[in-house]
């Protein structure tokens, strides 16, 4: 297999991916655990499996919120490169399914970028390559970085087109 591409995300991305995953995580756990706390409510007959629910809910609420935060953001942040070549855009990442593409540039069809207000608060962006198969994503660049990996790619798919 080939060598990995040589370019990471800026490191300020796994402070982003722990506010993500922390807000999703919360927002999945208090519908599950409403479910709980409901049944709690409705009757005396509920009572007797809705307390352990709860409680297995905030157990296993507290042990995902520590192993995404310790474990899975720096795994996803060491395994994310990318590279622009002058033929290709090589993207690897991937926590257990590792996942590989290669995009030549004259498959390219437009390049943006785009900012959340998270992103926008830590000074990153993505830089966003579609192809008529679909578009690729590299997250968390520096807001300068994004900038100049988006002009690059155009430049490269634009003298891509022109060769043919």
């Amino acid at each position: 297999m080939k060598e990995l591409p040589p370019n990471q995300l800026d490191p300020k991305i796994k402070a982003v991916w722990r506010i993500s995953d922390a807000v999703v995580l919360t927002i999945i756990f208090v519908c599950i655990g409403l479910v709980g706390f409901i049944a709690f409510l409705a009757s005396e007959d509920t009572r007797f499996w809705s307390l352990p629910y709860c409680i297995v809910c905030i157990v296993l609420y507290v042990v995902l919120m520590v192993l995404f935060m310790t474990v899975v953001t720096p795994v996803r942040y060491a395994r994310w490169r990318y590279e622009l070549s002058h033929d290709f855009l090589d993207i690897a990442n991937g926590i257990l399914w590792r996942k590989r593409f290669i995009v030549p540039f004259i498959r390219v069809q437009n390049t943006d970028t785009k900012q959340g207000p998270i992103l926008r608060a830590f000074g990153l962006a993505s830089v966003t390559v579609s192809t008529a198969a679909g578009s690729l994503e590299i997250p968390g660049l520096s807001a300068e970085e994004a900038d100049q990996v988006r002009d690059k790619a155009a430049e490269l798919a634009r003298i891509a087109k022109e060769d043919v």
